[in-house]
């Protein structure tokens, strides 16, 4: 056994949780399809997970954690503040701002809307290229 001291733990802890809540957005950016209630289950299965991790460890505040409820949350925007959304939160990929667009698509966006949202997206990204 080999003894890790407190500020490695933490450090290796904090690794650990902000890759698992980067790895919890690519996953629901991976979804083709969700309701209301699929949106309203995915925080609350991130609520279960945080409170497993803060009986796990010490580390306040939970890395990454509102980069994970603001993924979950911008599902329910409207396609004008979903705009001005996808314009201030630059730190999701395009692929994860694309596929909540999609996602969105027949459930309260329709597609003149869709096709709004995907040309704001492809504006972030062009400076890019």
């Amino acid at each position: 056994r080999v003894r890790i001291p407190l500020p490695v733990s933490n450090i290796l802890w904090e690794h650990c949780i902000r890759l698992a809540n980067r790895t919890l957005v690519e996953g629901y950016a991976n979804v083709k399809k969700c309701s209301n209630e699929g949106r309203a289950l995915m925080q609350l299965d991130f609520q279960q997970f945080l409170m497993k991790l803060e009986k796990l460890t010490d580390i306040r505040p939970i890395p990454d954690k509102e980069f994970v409820e603001t993924y979950i949350k911008a599902y329910y925007l409207t396609d004008n503040d979903m705009e001005r959304w996808i314009k201030e939160h630059r730190e999701y990929s395009t692929k994860q701002l694309t596929n909540l667009v999609n996602v969105c698509l027949g459930s309260h966006i329709n597609k003149k809307a869709r096709q709004k949202l995907l040309a704001a997206i492809d504006d972030i990204d062009r400076p890019k290229r």
